[in-house]
């Protein structure tokens, strides 16, 4: 085992400032009893109060919670289903050239898929002869779009390693292809759609570059609010963004808590066998 030298404990420290020092600073800050953004007069609750009365911001949270919510379920079933089609795949090479058409949004920069995405709706809404095409559908579909890699990335690995050998047991039995799948697949991989549908929606409600393309005047996502917000100062924004910040750290925890218990589980199965 390496022992950790004073230059590595120094350097790591250093990052990890560097990381969190901002994060740190906008937390305390959200506190202050004053507008102050480097003099700390007090402590407050007051931008948490005026937070919950602002109905713009509960109206943009409102938003982001149900594109996270439906983009996360639709990409889920989606991915699951993609899966499943992927593992029964037969040729290697179409498997693979599958996969990686698949994380291509995942891999892409945001602003191009943005850009992109915005060139395929203003598109649609030319043949379709609208002029306000961008709404809640553009967002929910573009969400869809870079969440799904995601999605698949959590559950393939866990449908690799369920054996194979259960769904042919379960069709000997009687079972039909699709209950097989409800009664066997499902259970043995459903940590790992679960760890994808948290991931989607941490994804979703994080996401600003993408959707500041896609967003329409009608339909506001509580990042493209807070950019709004900044253009002109308001310390309500630091209230907004640390609650943003611990509710992002939640969703984070909970994936990696069924992430690593789908790991023990698997590393007990394998000592058992």
């Amino acid at each position: 085992m390496k022992k950790k030298t004073p230059l590595g404990i120094a350097y790591t420290a250093l990052i990890l400032i560097l990381l969190y020092a901002p994060i740190i600073v906008m937390i305390i800050f959200s506190f202050n009893s004053s507008r102050s953004t480097s003099v700390m007069t007090g402590f407050s609750l007051k931008w948490y109060r005026d937070l919950l009365y602002d109905s713009e911001i509960i109206k943009a949270l409102y938003h982001s919670l149900i594109i996270a919510f439906l983009s996360a379920s639709i990409s889920t079933v989606l991915g699951t289903m993609a899966c499943v089609g992927i593992e029964r795949m037969t040729k290697k090479s179409a498997k693979s050239l599958l996969m990686n058409v698949t994380n291509i949004p995942m891999m892409n920069p945001d602003i191009v898929t943005g850009i992109s995405m915005l060139l395929l709706f203003t598109f649609s809404g030319l043949i379709l002869k609208k002029s306000d095409v961008l709404g809640f559908w553009t967002l929910l579909i573009t969400h869809i779009t870079f969440n799904l890699p995601y999605v698949i990335l959590s559950i393939l690995p866990k449908l690799r390693q369920m054996d194979a050998y259960l769904s042919e047991a379960a069709y000997d039995l009687g079972c039909t292809p699709a209950k097989a799948f409800f009664k066997v697949v499902l259970p043995s991989i459903k940590t790992g759609i679960i760890s994808g549908f948290l991931m989607a929606i941490t994804l979703s409600i994080d996401d600003f570059v993408i959707s500041y393309f896609v967003t329409g005047s009608s339909w506001q996502t509580l990042p493209v609010k807070i950019y709004s917000m900044t253009k002109r100062f308001d310390p309500t924004v630091y209230a907004l963004s640390t609650t943003v910040f611990f509710a992002i750290l939640i969703l984070l925890i909970l994936k990696n808590f069924f992430q690593s218990k789908s790991e023990k589980r698997s590393i007990r199965g394998e000592k058992t066998e």
